[in-house]
Protein backbone atom coordinates (compact mmCIF):
# COMPACT_ATOMS: atom_id res chain seq x y z
CA UNK A 1 0.00 0.00 0.00
CA UNK A 2 1.14 3.48 -0.74
CA UNK A 3 4.11 1.89 -3.24
CA UNK A 4 5.65 4.27 -5.63
CA UNK A 5 4.78 1.53 -8.09
CA UNK A 6 3.96 3.62 -11.36
CA UNK A 7 7.36 5.39 -10.91
CA UNK A 8 9.61 2.56 -9.83
CA UNK A 9 11.85 0.26 -12.23
CA UNK A 10 14.09 -2.65 -11.38
CA UNK A 11 16.37 -1.23 -9.63
CA UNK A 12 16.19 -1.32 -5.43
CA UNK A 13 16.68 1.91 -4.47
CA UNK A 14 17.28 1.18 -1.02
CA UNK A 15 20.01 -0.69 -1.31
CA UNK A 16 23.91 0.29 -0.65
CA UNK A 17 25.29 -1.97 -3.64
CA UNK A 18 22.97 -0.28 -6.01
CA UNK A 19 24.37 3.08 -4.81
CA UNK A 20 28.01 2.22 -4.36
CA UNK A 21 27.94 0.40 -8.06
CA UNK A 22 26.49 4.02 -9.35
CA UNK A 23 28.88 6.45 -7.90
CA UNK A 24 31.93 4.33 -9.08
CA UNK A 25 30.68 4.68 -12.57
CA UNK A 26 29.28 8.38 -12.50
CA UNK A 27 31.68 11.09 -12.20
CA UNK A 28 31.13 14.95 -11.50
CA UNK A 29 28.03 15.97 -9.00
CA UNK A 30 23.98 15.67 -9.94
CA UNK A 31 21.53 17.41 -7.92
CA UNK A 32 18.12 15.21 -7.82
CA UNK A 33 15.40 17.57 -8.86
CA UNK A 34 15.93 21.04 -8.06
CA UNK A 35 19.24 22.95 -7.16
CA UNK A 36 19.90 24.91 -4.44
CA UNK A 37 18.94 28.72 -6.10
CA UNK A 38 15.33 27.09 -6.94
CA UNK A 39 14.61 25.74 -3.13
CA UNK A 40 16.75 28.75 -1.58
CA UNK A 41 13.71 30.55 -0.80
CA UNK A 42 11.98 27.63 0.64
CA UNK A 43 15.49 26.44 3.13
CA UNK A 44 16.01 30.37 3.75
CA UNK A 45 12.79 30.51 5.36
CA UNK A 46 12.19 28.24 7.29
CA UNK A 47 15.59 27.09 8.08
CA UNK A 48 17.84 30.00 9.73
CA UNK A 49 21.62 29.89 8.71
CA UNK A 50 22.18 29.00 12.21
CA UNK A 51 20.92 25.81 11.98
CA UNK A 52 22.29 22.44 12.51
CA UNK A 53 21.03 20.57 9.18
CA UNK A 54 21.15 16.85 8.63
CA UNK A 55 20.87 16.26 4.73
CA UNK A 56 19.63 12.64 4.59
CA UNK A 57 20.99 10.62 1.44
CA UNK A 58 23.57 13.31 0.15
CA UNK A 59 25.02 11.12 -3.05
CA UNK A 60 27.29 13.51 -4.84
CA UNK A 61 24.94 16.49 -4.54
CA UNK A 62 26.56 20.08 -4.36
CA UNK A 63 23.38 21.36 -2.05
CA UNK A 64 25.14 21.28 0.90
CA UNK A 65 28.70 23.32 -0.79
CA UNK A 66 26.22 25.83 -1.95
CA UNK A 67 24.42 26.45 1.60
CA UNK A 68 27.29 26.56 3.26
CA UNK A 69 28.30 29.68 0.40
CA UNK A 70 24.95 31.19 1.49
CA UNK A 71 26.04 31.28 4.93
CA UNK A 72 25.15 28.07 6.15
CA UNK A 73 27.20 26.72 9.55
CA UNK A 74 26.59 23.71 10.25
CA UNK A 75 25.55 20.40 7.78
CA UNK A 76 25.83 16.87 8.85
CA UNK A 77 26.01 15.09 5.49
CA UNK A 78 24.78 11.12 5.60
CA UNK A 79 24.14 8.47 2.56
CA UNK A 80 24.14 4.75 2.52
CA UNK A 81 26.72 4.59 0.24
CA UNK A 82 30.36 4.75 1.43
CA UNK A 83 31.56 5.18 -1.96
CA UNK A 84 29.58 8.69 -2.20
CA UNK A 85 30.55 9.38 1.27
CA UNK A 86 34.80 9.04 0.93
CA UNK A 87 34.15 10.42 -2.10
CA UNK A 88 32.66 13.87 -0.46
CA UNK A 89 34.58 13.70 2.51
CA UNK A 90 38.09 14.34 0.43
CA UNK A 91 36.18 16.91 -1.78
CA UNK A 92 35.42 18.84 1.15
CA UNK A 93 37.59 18.17 4.00
CA UNK A 94 38.63 21.86 3.85
CA UNK A 95 35.34 23.06 4.16
CA UNK A 96 34.90 22.84 8.32
CA UNK A 97 31.03 23.41 8.01
CA UNK A 98 30.45 20.39 6.32
CA UNK A 99 30.65 16.42 7.93
CA UNK A 100 30.18 13.23 6.08
CA UNK A 101 29.14 10.04 7.78
CA UNK A 102 28.12 6.26 6.02
CA UNK A 103 24.54 6.01 7.17
CA UNK A 104 21.13 4.10 6.47
CA UNK A 105 18.49 6.82 7.43
CA UNK A 106 16.04 3.88 8.61
CA UNK A 107 18.63 3.50 11.51
CA UNK A 108 20.30 6.69 12.61
CA UNK A 109 20.48 5.95 16.16
CA UNK A 110 24.40 7.08 16.23
CA UNK A 111 22.44 10.58 16.71
CA UNK A 112 20.81 11.36 20.00
CA UNK A 113 17.00 12.34 19.95
CA UNK A 114 16.37 16.21 18.97
CA UNK A 115 19.75 16.90 17.55
CA UNK A 116 18.69 18.72 14.84
CA UNK A 117 16.84 22.08 13.77
CA UNK A 118 16.37 20.67 10.32
CA UNK A 119 16.50 17.72 7.82
CA UNK A 120 16.37 18.16 4.36
CA UNK A 121 15.44 15.32 2.08
CA UNK A 122 15.81 15.23 -1.60
CA UNK A 123 14.57 12.11 -3.44
CA UNK A 124 15.73 10.23 -0.63
CA UNK A 125 12.41 9.11 0.70
CA UNK A 126 11.37 8.48 -2.96
CA UNK A 127 13.81 5.85 -2.92
CA UNK A 128 12.95 4.05 -0.36
CA UNK A 129 9.63 4.45 -1.63
CA UNK A 130 10.69 2.29 -4.79
CA UNK A 131 12.29 0.15 -2.66
CA UNK A 132 11.64 -3.64 -0.97
CA UNK A 133 9.01 -2.68 2.17
CA UNK A 134 8.77 0.33 1.19
CA UNK A 135 6.06 1.12 3.49
CA UNK A 136 8.19 -0.19 6.40
CA UNK A 137 11.16 1.83 5.38
CA UNK A 138 9.47 4.42 4.85
CA UNK A 139 7.97 4.83 9.17
CA UNK A 140 11.72 3.59 10.02
CA UNK A 141 13.20 6.57 8.52
CA UNK A 142 10.19 9.01 9.26
CA UNK A 143 10.05 7.79 12.89
CA UNK A 144 14.22 8.46 13.08
CA UNK A 145 13.85 11.62 11.57
CA UNK A 146 11.32 13.26 13.84
CA UNK A 147 12.98 11.79 16.55
CA UNK A 148 16.28 13.37 15.42
CA UNK A 149 14.49 17.09 14.92
CA UNK A 150 14.65 19.52 17.79
CA UNK A 151 10.99 20.90 18.84
CA UNK A 152 9.78 23.63 16.04
CA UNK A 153 12.57 21.83 13.98
CA UNK A 154 11.89 21.16 10.05
CA UNK A 155 11.72 18.17 7.98
CA UNK A 156 11.53 19.72 4.39
CA UNK A 157 11.07 17.09 1.90
CA UNK A 158 11.62 17.77 -1.82
CA UNK A 159 9.75 14.81 -3.83
CA UNK A 160 7.76 14.13 -6.97
CA UNK A 161 5.07 12.19 -5.04
CA UNK A 162 1.29 14.28 -4.45
CA UNK A 163 -0.34 14.14 -1.74
CA UNK A 164 -2.19 11.29 -2.47
CA UNK A 165 1.15 8.81 -2.31
CA UNK A 166 3.18 11.00 0.63
CA UNK A 167 1.03 12.51 2.84
CA UNK A 168 -0.48 9.09 4.27
CA UNK A 169 3.00 8.65 5.33
CA UNK A 170 3.70 11.58 6.50
CA UNK A 171 0.23 12.99 8.25
CA UNK A 172 0.53 10.00 10.62
CA UNK A 173 -0.47 10.71 14.28
CA UNK A 174 2.75 9.34 16.00
CA UNK A 175 4.45 12.50 13.82
CA UNK A 176 1.77 15.07 14.79
CA UNK A 177 3.69 17.42 12.58
CA UNK A 178 2.47 20.59 10.54
CA UNK A 179 2.73 20.36 7.57
CA UNK A 180 2.55 22.93 4.84
CA UNK A 181 2.88 22.04 1.04
CA UNK A 182 4.38 24.23 -1.92
CA UNK A 183 4.60 22.78 -5.76
CA UNK A 184 7.30 24.33 -8.32
CA UNK A 185 7.89 23.49 -11.86
CA UNK A 186 10.94 21.10 -13.02
CA UNK A 187 14.15 22.62 -13.87
CA UNK A 188 13.59 24.52 -17.13
CA UNK A 189 10.08 24.52 -17.58
CA UNK A 190 8.51 27.34 -19.97
CA UNK A 191 5.45 28.58 -18.59
CA UNK A 192 2.86 28.51 -21.79
CA UNK A 193 1.72 31.80 -23.07
CA UNK A 194 -0.96 33.40 -21.31
CA UNK A 195 -0.16 31.75 -17.76
CA UNK A 196 -1.55 33.58 -14.98
CA UNK A 197 1.10 31.77 -12.20
CA UNK A 198 4.43 34.13 -10.73
CA UNK A 199 7.07 33.18 -9.03
CA UNK A 200 5.10 34.67 -6.01
CA UNK A 201 2.62 32.40 -6.11
CA UNK A 202 5.14 29.74 -6.00
CA UNK A 203 6.22 30.98 -2.96
CA UNK A 204 2.83 30.49 -1.29
CA UNK A 205 1.74 27.82 0.48
CA UNK A 206 -1.24 25.15 -1.35
CA UNK A 207 -3.98 24.97 0.78
CA UNK A 208 -4.90 21.63 1.07
CA UNK A 209 -8.64 19.88 2.29
CA UNK A 210 -9.23 18.21 5.73
CA UNK A 211 -7.73 15.14 4.74
CA UNK A 212 -4.66 16.73 3.51
CA UNK A 213 -4.88 16.39 -0.59
CA UNK A 214 -5.33 18.95 -2.72
CA UNK A 215 -8.69 20.72 -3.99
CA UNK A 216 -10.47 18.51 -6.24
CA UNK A 217 -9.89 21.69 -8.96
CA UNK A 218 -6.29 22.15 -8.02
CA UNK A 219 -4.87 22.38 -11.66
CA UNK A 220 -1.01 21.65 -12.33
CA UNK A 221 0.90 23.79 -14.72
CA UNK A 222 3.27 21.67 -15.34
CA UNK A 223 2.53 18.29 -14.83
CA UNK A 224 6.03 17.03 -13.96
CA UNK A 225 5.88 19.29 -11.28
CA UNK A 226 7.90 18.81 -7.51
CA UNK A 227 6.18 18.73 -4.62
CA UNK A 228 7.75 20.46 -1.43
CA UNK A 229 6.37 19.44 1.94
CA UNK A 230 7.57 21.50 5.24
CA UNK A 231 6.70 19.37 8.00
CA UNK A 232 7.20 21.36 11.63
CA UNK A 233 7.73 18.87 14.66
CA UNK A 234 4.78 20.40 16.99
CA UNK A 235 5.43 20.34 21.21
CA UNK A 236 2.56 17.27 21.07
CA UNK A 237 4.51 15.24 18.87
CA UNK A 238 4.83 11.88 20.70
CA UNK A 239 7.77 11.36 22.85
CA UNK A 240 9.64 8.30 22.25
CA UNK A 241 8.59 7.96 19.13
CA UNK A 242 12.25 5.67 18.24
CA UNK A 243 10.31 2.92 20.43
CA UNK A 244 7.11 2.62 18.62
CA UNK A 245 7.23 -1.43 17.01
CA UNK A 246 6.94 -1.22 12.93
CA UNK A 247 3.79 -3.69 12.75
CA UNK A 248 0.92 -3.56 9.89
CA UNK A 249 -1.18 -1.43 12.58
CA UNK A 250 0.70 1.65 12.16
CA UNK A 251 1.64 1.44 8.46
Amino acid sequence: MYRDISSCNTYNYGDALYWDSRYIQELGSFDWYQRYSALRPFIRKYIPTTSRVLMVGCGNAVISEDMVKDGYEEIMNIDISSVAIDMMRRKYEHIPQLKYMQMDVRDMSFFQDELFDGVIDKGTLDSLMCGTDAPISAARMLGEVCRLLKPGGIYMLITYGDPTVRMPHLNRSVYNWKIELYIIPRPGFQRPPGSTSSVKSQLEPVPLTEKGLLPPDYIFEDPDCHFIYVCTKTDETISGIHSFPLTAAIL
